[in-house]
């Protein structure tokens, strides 16, 4: 297989027609409304590709969210949470990464939900787990492999919005036996030994959270598809979940153990989420999302990393604020950028976020600028205004694909430029949530191809 930094020589040597995703109408600049009330409601789209059910993202501390939080972290909390995300996903693909690249399948859609009231910028849906069914509302994580929720027993029990799972209640859960292949396939990272032949697993973040428990199958419902046998972490112990009104996490990553994984048999090895702006209604998740990126997506092409599987990449060509180029080479690119449902901030290389601020700030100069907030440098105070214009922002990719960003793709907290430069030597990229926002993102894993679709929700 091929590295990603040996294919900037196919975008040197190739010509493409130029395929535009725009998030508005095309312009130079790009005008948002900043102090706008919350909006809670019923997704405003619906996914491109027909049939399935329907089930709403949400953001997870948002207008729409199903398990709100008590507590309210700061903004500068929320930033170094997610620099450690970062951080994590760039030394996991240091050095270089390399590429990978039917029948008709069924659909299932699942509606999704932003939910910014508290600034964490995390997105949930909401399925149900067990015989008989539990509702349980999980974040999705495109940066995650294993699934897990919160289970009985438990003590202290963590709070959260929807009745704890308790196995024992489920005609359908088994505990994974320590000799069984799934029980392997979590290897010796994600393993937690083995108690009483049952397989124990772990799943630690860089932020310092944790979750361990028994990983064991049980039936999943999403909308009205039944995913019999499915597998997960019933965690019975964890740090750094308190303030969380969430019931645990589904992973969507590249590797056996992911939802995506998991059912690809039944859905195939696609799928496409929209992400809605703050306090905005829902978007949505689908699996099994048809269309291979033709029709109204504008698509690049999608690569794997042989060493990490879980993580999805593309490569940047380039960037254009305000309708031109910002002054960088293409090869500063050629490492690759995950695209990740779970960072925040998209991270660039140090060169191409001077050239993209320098940029942006020129256009800005009728603003006063406001001091910087956590790794956001680029940040404005704009006072009483209710509407403010802003450059327009357009990620260029392989292929001549073009991403017109939305402008809450732009601008983060109302008033800060949402990128940041890569923490440290990694020239790994990270394409974050903020900047995904409003599309329909496809992961057409089968293809290889990651397509962009402006205005789903």
């Amino acid at each position: 297989m091929a590295t990603v930094s040996k294919l900037l020589l196919l975008l040197l040597c190739s010509y493409y027609s130029l395929i535009v995703a725009h998030a508005g109408e095309h312009s130079s600049y790009i005008t948002g409304s900043v102090k706008t009330e919350a909006v809670c409601s019923e997704p405003k789209a619906s996914p491109s590709s027909s049939g399935g059910g329907t089930v709403a993202l949400h953001h997870r501390h948002g207008p729409c969210s199903l398990a709100p939080t008590k507590a309210t972290p700061t903004f500068e909390e929320i930033l170094l949470s997610d620099q450690l995300r970062a951080s994590n996903i760039q030394r996991k693909l240091s050095p270089a990464t390399n590429s990978t690249g039917g029948a008709e399948k069924l659909e299932a859609t699942l509606p999704t939900t932003l939910g910014t009231a508290l600034d964490t910028l995390q997105y949930v849906i909401n399925v149900s787990l067990g015989t008989p069914a539990v509702s349980q509302t999980v974040m999705i994580d495109t940066g995650s492999d294993v699934s897990w929720v919160h289970c009985q027993p438990c003590s202290p029990c963590h709070s959260q919005a929807d009745a704890i799972f308790d196995p024992s209640t489920s005609s359908t859960y088994s505990a994974l036996s320590c000799s069984s292949t799934a029980c392997a396939q979590l290897g010796a990272d994600g393993s937690g030994g083995c108690s009483s032949s049952q397989c124990q697993y772990i799943v630690r973040y860089l932020d310092g959270s944790n979750t361990t428990g028994t990983y064991g199958a049980d039936t999943l419902t999403l909308g009205p598809n039944v995913i019999t046998g499915f597998q997960f972490g019933c965690s019975s112990a964890g740090t750094g979940f308190e303030d969380e009104k969430t019931a645990g996490l589904m992973g969507l990553g590249g590797d056996v153990q992911s939802l995506v994984s998991q059912t690809a048999g039944t859905f195939g090895r696609a799928f496409s989420y929209c992400l809605p702006r703050p306090r905005s209604p829902a978007g949505f998740l689908t699996l099994g999302a048809e269309g291979g990126g033709g029709g109204n997506f504008t698509t690049t092409q999608l690569f794997r990393s042989s060493r990490v599987p879980t993580f999805y990449l593309v490569l940047l060509q380039g960037i254009r604020v305000g309708g031109r180029d910002i002054n960088v080479e293409p090869s500063v690119f050629a490492a690759g950028s995950v695209m990740d449902s779970g960072t925040i901030i998209t991270r660039l290389p140090p060169r191409a976020y001077a050239a993209l601020s320098s940029a942006f700030r020129a256009g800005m100069t009728q603003y006063t600028r406001a001091r910087p907030v956590g790794i956001l440098d680029t940040c404005y105070d704009f006072g009483s205004l209710t509407t403010v214009s802003v450059p327009a922002v357009e990620l260029v990719f392989d292929g001549g694909a073009v991403v017109d960003l939305d402008f809450d793709g732009i601008m983060v907290l109302d008033s800060c430029l949402a990128f940041a430069p890569n923490d440290g030597a990694s020239s790994v990229g990270i394409i974050g949530n903020v900047q995904q926002r409003t599309f329909e993102v496809l992961y057409d894993v089968s293809r290889g191809t990651m397509g962009f679709r402006a205005g789903a929700c």
